[in-house]
């Protein structure tokens, strides 16, 4: 069990957090305002929590009604681990990361087609399929770094002479769309049973299979570009809710440990982990696990920690192992800064330690890809102008409607 929390009248609070965990007071502070939302019964915490949006983010709620805001507006977003079928010891950072700059850009594949495959209706935002976005998402070649346990990562699949690629996306402007579709009455929490909780459970259910899909052909993507062939280890969503029989689960930034092996990433200068949940794990625990290393600084501040000469833009561009950072949005390469998130190692030695997973292996980053300036036509130009307007007021929307929830 983790350390509790206790608030009077509020449902319990655990805290799968050791004391060497950085936790900052505004996210134990919004964790304190979740316990109080109506029908919430249970709430865990991992050791990545870190303030979000719309509340926490790296904790698991359970309640008796559907709280969207406790998703968020990135429904679905997650972490795909493939297999390459290459040794790693044919890569060579530099000329991965020339390929992987084919990555910048709409995809040029059959979006209907692959929605269709999928049983998915087809929407709006189809055409942003195969396309990682912003913020601390990215797509990472990666190679064994140590084998832990040499009998769980044969069940993997993970072989120490391989390469991997992690893929950390979500489902675009299309899980930003569904939020965004609940604002007119407000933000508010959702019988299960009645008619707007089952249109929400209906659209949040696309979104998670639409951003599983979205992970698949960034994968497909880049091991194109790199004239190889892939296959899925496994793919792991961290933002999304779950019926259970116990009322709906809700997961901001934690990640399932009821779909097998889990990816936990460290920031794009640490290793990463693959981790197996632990079978008997406290049910306080909620079946959820850390998604990554989780933010230690907001991204504003990182503007004054990390210097803004080009020799300091240089350092980032590169990883402590000799890997290769392609990032050509200077703002993001500095808000992404390795300094920006939490020791990776003590978030899984908390995992490890309350008895929620143990570690299979350890994966080093090669090739981090997050962004490349484009070259577009003028009407392609216009209508990615338009889109990110239009993403960008609706983020302002849901941000002040947030604040206002909190208050």
């Amino acid at each position: 069990m983790g350390n509790s929390l206790s608030v009077d009248g509020t449902a319990a609070v655990h805290m799968f957090t050791s004391s060497a965990a950085w936790i900052e007071g505004d996210a134990t502070r919004q964790l304190q305002e979740v316990a109080k939302l109506d029908g919430v019964t249970a709430v865990a915490a991992m050791p990545d929590l870190h303030p979000g949006k719309y509340g926490p983010v790296g904790c698991a709620v359970l309640a008796g009604l559907i709280h969207p805001g406790l998703i968020g507006a990135d429904i679905g977003c997650g972490m795909g681990l493939f297999a390459l079928d290459v040794a790693a010891r044919r890569l060579r950072a530099d000329k991965v990361a020339d390929r992987l700059r084919a990555l910048g850009g709409a995809w040029s594949g059959d979006a209907l087609a692959r929605v269709e495959d999928m049983g998915l209706a087809a929407s709006a935002y189809d055409g942003s399929l195969g396309t990682i976005g912003g913020g601390n998402h990215f797509c990472e070649l990666q190679v064994v770094d140590e084998i832990i346990d040499p009998e769980a990562a044969g069940r993997a699949g993970i072989d120490a002479e391989g390469a991997y690629l992690l893929v950390h996306s979500g489902s675009r402007g299309l899980g930003y769309a569904v939020l965004e579709g609940l604002l007119a009455g407000g933000l508010q929490s959702l019988d299960p049973a009645s008619d707007a909780g089952h249109a929400y459970l209906a659209a949040h259910d696309h979104a998670v299979r639409w951003a599983v899909l979205n992970r698949r052909i960034i994968a497909e993507r880049a091991a194109g570009a790199l004239r190889l062939d892939m296959q899925l280890v496994n793919d792991v969503g961290h933002n999304l809710a779950e019926v259970t029989g116990n009322g709906i689960l809700h997961r901001k930034g934690a990640a399932s440990a009821n779909r097998g092996f889990v990816p936990v990433p460290g920031s794009r200068g640490a290793l990463s982990y693959l981790v197996e949940p632990v079978a008997h794990a406290p049910e306080e625990s909620l079946a959820s696990l850390a998604h990554g290393a989780g933010r230690k600084y907001e991204r504003g501040s990182m503007h004054g920690r990390v210097g803004a000469k080009k020799s300091d833009l240089a350092r980032l561009q590169r990883n402590r192992f000799g890997g290769v950072v392609v990032c050509e949005d200077r703002n993001l390469l500095i808000e992404e800064a390795p300094e920006a998130y939490k020791a990776i190692g003590q978030v899984i030695e908390d995992l490890t330690q309350f008895g929620l997973a143990r570690v299979v292996a350890t994966f080093r980053p090669l090739v981090t890809f997050k962004s490349v300036k484009e070259t577009l036509g003028a009407v392609d130009a216009s209508r990615q102008s338009r889109d990110k307007n239009r993403r960008e007021k609706a983020e302002g929307r849901l941000r002040r409607k947030a604040r206002e929830d909190w208050r």
